[in-house]
């Protein structure tokens, strides 16, 4: 594992995956950042790391790039199938809900909900 400045491990391998010590963000979450090419900066303030911390995060990344990309690529995969179970599962579920008609006295509070759907769509397109 990569060493922090002080000698200690600054990346663990946990239960969840290649880990910041003493967080519970895993490397897979901040590849989730850099492919969406925000800055180290940016990175850092989002899980509240120390300069160290993203530090270690981003050079074990680099110095491991084969490994980490491809436990990346199963970690995904896995976050897809278990959407799609749970989609496929409440499927049904959600027909009903969709299916039942509006509470009385819901009526404006529901065409007010409709007419900002529609505008974010619009915006949207």
């Amino acid at each position: 594992m990569a060493l922090a400045s002080n000698g200690q491990t600054a990346i663990i391998r946990t239960e969840r995956g290649l880990t910041i010590a003493d967080t519970r963000i895993t490397l897979y979450d901040v590849m989730d950042y850099l492919k969406a090419q925000y800055p180290p900066k940016f990175i850092r303030d989002a899980f509240n790391l120390t300069d160290a911390q993203i530090h270690a995060a981003l050079s074990y990344i680099e110095t491991h790039r084969t490994e980490v990309e491809a436990a990346y690529q199963e970690v995904l995969k896995t976050a897809a199938e278990t959407k799609q179970f749970w989609e496929e599962r409440n499927r049904e579920r959600f027909a009903r809900i969709a299916a039942t008609p509006p509470r009385p006295g819901y009526e404006a509070v529901r065409a007010k909900l409709q007419e900002r759907r529609a505008k974010r769509e619009a915006k949207k397109q």
